[in-house]
């Protein structure tokens, strides 16, 4: 009497009968290479649904030479405007799937002009430190106005100076008080007029720049 076949399946050559040891460890692998792929997936789309949310906030000369679909620029527009929450939720989602039919090329763009405003943001905030020690020094200090002076011989020296014996002048007096509560003292115009001296100087095209940047939000 011959004996029933088993019931099986080859894999690379070998036999692997149903129930067996071998057929439940594949089959574990195999389900835990689809869940692997599942969580895979559900983090990618997080990850493009944040990067669009952040494509909200780029400016908009990094913003326009981007190869957006239209459907996608449409979507962020709206996106800007929605206070509702649920809607704002469900406009992200939205979002987030035009954002996984962009190409490799245009994500990697995306994150790239993400990464110089990023950058440039870093560095105009170390622009205004600088400026704020330059001011505090030179308010301090007749040798740091000098210093400033021989750095930057294109500033208004006359200005500058005045400036600065103004800010002396004008200089509140300490109030001990205040300073233990954590208050600055009020300081007065030709301080802050130094400050803007020094900005302007430190990086002179940033005034013009953020004033465009506003223009264009506002349109």
């Amino acid at each position: 009497m011959s004996r029933k076949p088993k019931k099986g399946y080859f894999v690379k050559g070998q036999f692997v009968a149903e129930g067996s040891e071998l057929d439940l460890e594949l089959k574990r692998e195999l389900k835990g290479g689809l869940e692997i792929s599942k969580t895979d997936l559900k983090r990618e789309s997080t990850e493009l649904q944040v990067l669009g949310e952040a494509l909200m906030t780029l400016r908009s000369d990094l913003f326009k030479p981007l190869p957006l679909s239209d459907k996608l620029i449409d979507a962020l527009a709206e996106a800007k405007r929605i206070t509702n929450f649920e809607g704002k939720r469900r406009q992200m989602q939205f979002i987030g799937k035009q954002m996984r039919l962009l190409d490799p090329e245009t994500l990697l763009a995306v994150r790239e002009a993400l990464e110089v405003q990023r950058l440039g943001s870093a560095k105009h905030t170390a622009s205004l430190h600088l400026a704020e020690a330059w001011r505090d020094r030179m308010v301090a200090n007749d040798d740091a106005v000098g210093e400033w002076i021989a750095q930057n011989p294109g500033t208004d020296t006359q200005q500058l100076r005045a400036l600065v014996r103004q800010a002396r002048k004008d200089a509140p007096p300490a109030d001990n008080a205040a300073v233990s509560q954590g208050l600055a003292p009020r300081q007065s115009r030709a301080y802050r007029d130094i400050f803007q001296l020094v900005k302007s100087v430190l990086s002179p095209a940033k005034s013009e720049e953020t004033d465009q940047v506003q223009d264009d939000q506002d349109e």
